[in-house]
């Protein structure tokens, strides 16, 4: 007597054990099966991978592993499969923009404005060429960080938009086209025109790190964003405690499935240090994104404290003075954040480029 079918479910429970050899996630978790069909014992699977992560190894691999794993269960007779990309990435570049660095996070409220003005900033205190775009329409934060309010936008003779400019800063914000205290009232697809106006009008001359601070979440800008432009990779901002990371999680798996590169996770505020005692305390917990930046196979790009100097400096306007005027433990954690997130963009420039090929004649 022929055994029956194998069911759905039992595919998918056996394809758990498939993994991506690069980050060690099974294809389930990371939603690369996108199709499961069974008729009587055929068995057709059709996985859909980021372009990024797109190789024949990867391709071969996948395979090989599924095809040992659903042909074991009771009543398959054949299996086929297909490997695809999940999205082919834009191609469109901005010129003179060497590479464009999404900051995002799954949840508001943890700093995300912040930390991009940090690595904004740390870098041009390195020497590079650095621009911030602002990416949240509904709260833009920049300006007042950047003590910018004032200012207004310009254009060229060409029309194009020219960045405001704080001590060798670029920063194009809608902060710096409506009044501190309007509100922007948009639905999605006027936020994403808006986004795609200032991405494809703006002068910003040559950069070697354009940063653009999205608003929270997995919606219509950062979708815009990753569909309008080649990213260099995402930044993802989180504080330690649980309830931040399961967003931050999400967050990624949104980058994973858009074909961007993941550049790692940061956790912000992430212990406090008494400046009148030294005594540090871990007021969100702590060591929370590193952990899971290790479970998901991505760097993580360091610690930076919850600090009042930090703050102030913020509600100051001053950024420079995050590098100088705060405790050394500060300085030391914020250049370690700046050094770790250029290593992982070098070494990723690295990898995209290849080696040249050595010619030898007999």
């Amino acid at each position: 007597m022929a055994e029956s079918a194998p069911t759905r479910e039992a595919i998918v429970e056996a394809l758990r054990a498939v993994q991506d050899p690069r980050s060690g996630r099974d294809v389930i978790t990371l939603e690369y099966a996108q199709r499961i069909e069974v008729e009587g014992g055929e068995v057709q699977i059709e996985y859909q991978v980021p372009a990024p992560a797109f190789n024949e190894e990867l391709q071969t691999s996948l395979r090989d592993q599924t095809v040992a794993v659903v042909s074991q269960l009771p009543g398959v007779e054949n299996v086929s499969i297909a490997v695809n990309t999940a999205h082919e990435r834009p191609t469109n570049t901005l010129p003179g923009v060497k590479h464009v660095i999404a900051v995002g996070a799954g949840k508001g409220g943890v700093g995300k404005s912040t930390i991009s003005l940090l690595a904004a900033v740390g870098l041009q205190r390195k020497g590079f060429k650095v621009g911030l775009l602002d990416g949240d329409v509904y709260g833009p934060t920049l300006p007042k960080l950047t003590g910018t309010e004032d200012r207004r936008l310009d254009l060229d003779d060409a029309g194009r938009v020219l960045p405001a400019e704080t001590q060798g800063l670029k920063l194009v914000s809608m902060g710096h086209l409506i009044a501190p205290e309007q509100a922007v009232i948009w639905r999605g697809p006027m936020a994403q025109q808006y986004v795609k106006e200032f991405l494809d009008r703006t002068h910003w001359d040559e950069l070697d790190y354009l940063f653009v601070d999205l608003p929270p979440g997995t919606g219509d800008i950062p979708l815009t964003l990753a569909q309008s432009i080649p990213l260099t990779g995402a930044v993802i901002v989180c504080t330690p405690q649980p309830v931040a990371l399961i967003d931050a999680v999400r967050a990624l798996h949104m980058y994973e499935k858009l074909g961007v590169p993941s550049l790692g996770v940061v956790e912000n505020m992430s212990y406090y240090v008494c400046p009148h005692c030294g005594h540090r305390d871990e007021i969100f917990s702590h060591g929370g994104a590193e952990t899971a930046a290790q479970e998901l196979g991505v760097p993580f790009l360091g610690s930076i404290p919850l600090n009042i100097a930090i703050r102030s400096h913020g509600d100051a306007g001053r950024p420079l003075a995050n590098f100088t005027d705060v405790e050394p433990h500060v300085i030391e954690c914020l250049d370690h954040f700046v050094d770790r997130l250029r290593d992982v963009i070098a070494e990723q420039d690295r990898k995209a480029t290849p080696l040249p090929q050595l010619k030898t004649s007999g």
